[in-house]
């Protein structure tokens, strides 16, 4: 699975929009307080995790955008 299809999956969960945001893909406007990301990280892996007062915390690193998905996806199912 990649960003796009995370996307996809998301939306026909019908997992509102607010409560994630997906690099390149999906980052709402305004910005939500707080919601669920996936990201490249700084080492050449994916992150994914948690925005919360203002502060990225992220919950777990992967070796690729496909275990991230994956990750996020459950998160939000």
């Amino acid at each position: 699975m990649d960003r796009r299809a995370l996307n996809a999956a998301l939306v026909e969960a019908r997992i509102p929009g607010g409560y994630y945001w997906i690099e390149g893909v999906h980052e709402p406007v305004p910005t939500p307080p707080d919601f669920l990301f996936v990201r490249r990280g700084g080492d050449g892996g994916w992150e994914t995790g948690a925005f919360e007062r203002g502060i990225h915390e992220v919950l777990a690193r992967h070796p690729d955008e496909a275990a991230a998905c994956a990750h996020l996806l459950s998160l939000l199912v």
